[in-house]
């Protein structure tokens, strides 16, 4: 085995901490702004939250110990990024398109039914950015619970030159989350009926994070 693949097979569990520890450390000097959530909070049953991959550092922070459930993928990134949500206090399920799909959907299907929520990104893990992945809509179905979308903004904040230009936000930044409107998908529902209301969501998504960046005084979208 080469160094290059010894480092390739440690790197999560170096990486996986060290990088928890800085993005906790910034998460400590935050000021989250949220909208909507308390419509949310007060909602019984599970739902899907769904956010656009780019802007999972806010939520990472504003869901920590709340008990919510994510899907990672089983790469070594994954391996990587399940140390730094564990750490938040996310429970995860492994799977993503390329490996595990199918069995990370039934496990969700399973969790959501229980009435947990969990945390999603319909456009990851490998994009294209902004646009929603069958997945979510397929849990959301089976499972009988609403898709929540979610706009997130900061101030202050890096955007990383990654194909969703993730967003990290600067020191004493201010956020903003903003909760839209529940959305469900009927169990009969045909597939062109299926494609307009992913339109819909995907539509609402972006409009939500143009409200949240308007509100964390960017210019509008």
């Amino acid at each position: 085995m080469t160094l290059k693949q010894r480092w390739r097979n440690v790197r999560p569990y170096i990486l996986g901490p060290v990088i928890f520890a800085l993005a906790r450390l910034i998460g400590l000097t935050l000021r989250i702004r949220v909208v909507g959530y308390d419509r949310v909070k007060s909602t019984p049953g599970g739902k899907i939250m769904s956010g656009w991959h780019g802007r999972t550092f806010v939520a990472a922070h504003f869901f920590r110990g709340k008990g919510v459930w994510t899907i990672i993928s089983h790469s070594k990134d994954g391996e990587m990024q399940d140390i730094i949500f564990r750490g938040f206090g996310f429970k995860t399920i492994r799977g993503s398109t390329g490996r595990g799909g199918v069995r990370a959907a039934i496990e969700s299907i399973e969790v959501l039914k229980k009435g947990e929520c969990m945390a999603f990104t319909p456009d990851g893990p490998r994009g294209p950015t902004h646009v929603i992945q069958g997945g979510m809509l397929l849990m959301a179905k089976k499972a009988g619970v609403p898709i929540v979308p979610v706009g997130v903004a900061a101030d202050r904040r890096w955007l990383v030159k990654t194909w969703d230009a993730y967003m990290v936000p600067k020191p004493f930044a201010k956020c903003v989350m903003v909760f839209g409107p529940d959305y469900f998908v009927p169990s009969t529902i045909s597939e062109p009926d299926l494609e307009v209301v992913r339109l819909q969501i995907q539509e609402e998504m972006d409009k939500l994070e143009c409200e949240a960046e308007r509100l964390a005084g960017h210019p509008a979208c």
